[in-house]
């Protein structure tokens, strides 16, 4: 038996199910929407819905975004013929930070990982090979973690690349090995895009 009301128990049981968040967070986070100015728990409520209500993947990049396509592929001040291809809509962040690259993105939504079942069909390889080979890329930069799993989809993908006339990069060791791009500083990923390598 709960010890607190159906509702409340709910939303501890939902928040709970959040990276990082266990029971007991989950039970002070619900407190603290509980003790909440109703204004302010239905604007949390509308953001949540609103997030999954508006938001989609590029049609050109998958990023995240709520218009199509994103603000990364439909702007002419970027270059697009340099693709910077990453795991995460969320690494594109990282690598904005920066301020030293001016491309557009590929968002392959993953790593191949066969323990876990996720191979290449699972990724948005398919779309980038697509656009490699329309004839106007010059470069893509594989900027996938330094990890067992962002390494290997590295290599699966020069595998790919090669078989295209373009040059095929690398980030380079900026990023501590077993680190993920999503939590460099500004200074480790700027590094990391400008030492990165011909493969």
């Amino acid at each position: 038996m709960s010890r607190f009301a159906q509702p409340l128990d709910q939303l501890i049981e939902e928040l709970s199910k959040l990276p990082g968040i266990g029971r007991k967070s989950a039970q002070r986070l619900s407190f603290h929407i509980l003790r909440a100015t109703e204004q302010d728990a239905f604007a949390l409520a509308d953001a949540i819905r609103d997030l999954k209500a508006q938001l989609h993947l590029c049609s050109i990049c998958y990023n995240i975004t709520d218009v199509d396509p994103c603000q990364f592929c439909s702007s002419p001040a970027r270059n697009q013929a340099i693709i910077c291809v990453v795991e995460e809509a969320s690494n594109i962040a990282s690598i904005e930070r920066t301020k030293h690259f001016n491309g557009a993105y590929h968002v392959l939504h993953g790593t191949l990982s066969p323990l876990n079942g996720i191979g290449p069909e699972q990724l948005r390889i398919d779309s980038l090979l697509k656009r490699a080979r329309n004839g106007t890329l010059q470069e893509v930069i594989l900027a996938t973690n330094p990890t067992v799993e962002g390494e290997a989809t590295a290599g699966y993908l020069l595998q790919l690349l090669r078989a295209i006339p373009i040059r095929i990069t690398r980030i380079a060791t900026g990023i501590p090995a077993g680190a993920d791009i999503e939590y460099a500083d500004e200074v480790t990923m700027t590094r990391a895009m400008e030492g990165r390598r011909e493969i």
